[in-house]
């Protein structure tokens, strides 16, 4: 069932239309004019409008015009006499779903209804689903330092505009959450945002992956495949890690960025494409340029808006928040003494808010009373956060402390937070601690740990 209005100035159309439309259970609303259907529109919010081309005052174009505004205008179907068909495309071009000639056929007027409503349907889905996933993208992005509220207003900002955006900051600071803000709160958010990361792939790999390939062009290319920039058309392309990016790929970026246009591998037509570029990056560009792995004509373009993510240690007044957030948002909510708050706080977190993240994820599943004390927390980061605590791949002599402890306990809390910290993957983990994989494989099983 869907609401629609009816506009025309005649009743006795007014009247064939609604009781077509409610016999196949419609909800229905009437105006004679485009200044009450608009009146009646804020009221009755309905899916679909059809309304008349021909009215005294103003006509349906002006209507077509005025509901194209609204921030989820119902779809609108205009009626029209045959021979004034070029009017009705050009109501089609002001933003109406389609077209109905008079006279009316029953079957048609319903079709053309209940497709209109389903295309309504779909975009207030849509709507809701944007909004739903940038609040929880906006979640996790706490500001309670002046560092991110300035951020924060920023990309409002900026997602308005079509610019290249750059985002910086260490690893776990949260580049993709941002370019991801950036594009929902933008007019291509309900297009989709592609991403990829460039050093995950070898340069001919990331090369077709980006711009695609022709069948033939080289062996193995046994169809043509459209690549990530010309399948984002109309939407956002992401590229993490361009500071990982080749010289070679680069300049070919470097022309779709002053072109906004492509060519696919192997192919001799150039394809015009229409996207918005963020780019992300843990790296020193500016030294990437000096040591010549980075072209500074290709910074340049990716530059227009830059937007730099400090790490945690530098912006510590979010740290609390951060906890907070997610112990309530863990499988088994927690509370948190204030001695253990303060060490977290004093903590560097060298992998920043994922670091964090994983920490809290794992505290909150390990801890059996309902708040987390200092002796609940990692060992690292208990003598970590002492005053003038270490910084990343700093050595430091480690002290019994005077009360002992439990050698497994420790034992299992480091390889715990390797794995944590290598996101699962023991060989990785195992060179965090210094270890063979063998000899990690078997520590952690002795601990029930489970990796891959």
């Amino acid at each position: 069932m869907a609401k629609i209005l009816i506009v025309d100035d005649e009743a006795a159309q007014r009247r064939i239309m609604a009781d077509i439309l409610k016999a196949a259970g419609h909800r229905i609303a009437v105006a004679e004019s485009a200044d009450q259907a608009e009146e009646t529109v804020g009221d009755f919010q309905p899916d679909v409008v059809l309304t008349d081309l021909k009215m005294p005052g103003r006509g349906g174009l002006a209507l077509v015009e005025a509901l194209s505004r609204l921030e989820l205008s119902p779809e609108v179907v205009v009626i029209t006499a045959f021979g004034t068909v070029d009017t009705a495309v050009k109501a089609m071009r002001l933003g109406a779903y389609d077209y109905l000639t008079k006279p009316l056929e029953k079957e048609e007027l319903l079709l053309v209804a209940e497709r209109a409503a389903e295309k309504y349907a779909l975009r207030a889905e849509s709507k809701r689903l944007r909004q739903e996933l940038h609040g929880r993208l906006a979640e996790g992005l706490v500001a309670e330092s002046g560092a991110m509220k300035n951020i924060l207003e920023m990309v409002s900002m900026v997602a308005q505009s079509d610019a290249t955006v750059l985002v910086r900051g260490e690893s776990g600071t949260g580049k993709e959450r941002i370019a991801r803000l950036v594009h929902l709160q933008g007019a291509r958010g309900a297009r989709p945002m592609l991403g990829i990361n460039c050093a995950a792939f070898p340069e001919t790999l990331l090369e077709t992956e980006l711009f695609g390939y022709e069948k033939g062009s080289f062996t193995g290319a046994a169809a043509r495949k459209i690549g990530l920039i010309e399948s984002a058309h109309g939407g956002t392309l992401f590229l993490d890690e361009v500071g990982d990016m080749s010289l070679s790929t680069q300049a070919k970026l470097l022309r779709v960025l002053q072109e906004r246009e492509i060519r696919r591998v192997g192919g001799t037509v150039t394809i015009p494409i229409d996207i918005r570029v963020i780019a992300a990056t843990h790296k020193d560009l500016a030294e990437a340029i000096r040591q010549g792995v980075f072209r500074e004509d290709l910074f340049y373009r990716l530059n227009v808006i830059p937007i730099v993510i400090p790490p945690l240690r530098d912006r510590k007044e979010d740290i609390p928040a951060l906890i907070r957030h997610f112990l309530t948002k863990s499988p088994r909510p927690k509370t948190i003494q204030p001695e253990a708050l303060r060490l977290l706080v004093a903590y560097d977190w060298p992998g920043n808010v994922r670091e964090l993240q994983a920490v809290m994820e794992r505290v909150s599943v390990l801890t059996k009373a309902a708040e987390i004390t200092p002796a609940d927390l990692p060992f690292e980061l208990r003598e970590g956060s002492r005053e003038g605590g270490t910084r990343p791949g700093e050595n430091r002599a480690f002290e019994i402390p005077p009360t002992g402890l439990v050698f497994e306990d420790w034992e299992k809390n480091l390889l715990g937070q390797a794995l944590s910290r290598s996101q699962g993957n023991m060989a990785d983990a195992a060179k965090l601690l210094g270890m063979t994989y063998r000899t990690f494989q078997y520590r952690a099983m002795k601990f029930g740990l489970k990796g891959i």
